[in-house]
């Protein structure tokens, strides 16, 4: 997104109401933060350019993290334990 934290709070807050009310809503990110809270995510890769463009990985955000194939996963795995952390305490 290229957002301050707080901007894309708000964005996620706005994102989440649309699916709330009926809507579905795709996102183009890079952003773990964003990503994080997707209901759904398709990973293409593995890289960009010419040796990407397939889907590596498919599914919820703990699908996506446990995809060997995929970067982002590899990524978004310590995000995800992260965020289990902070609700166990």
């Amino acid at each position: 997104t290229g957002l301050h934290f707080e901007d894309v709070k708000k964005l996620l807050e706005v994102l989440h109401e649309l699916v709330a009310t009926g809507n579905t809503v795709i996102v183009i990110e890079h952003n773990l933060e964003v990503i994080k809270t997707a209901d759904w995510i398709v990973d293409l890769g593995p890289e960009g350019g010419d040796k990407g463009g397939r889907v590596v990985a498919a599914g919820t955000p703990e699908d996506v993290a446990r995809a060997k194939a995929s970067f982002t996963g590899q990524y978004l795995a310590p995000f995800l334990r992260e965020r289990r952390e902070r609700k166990r305490a």
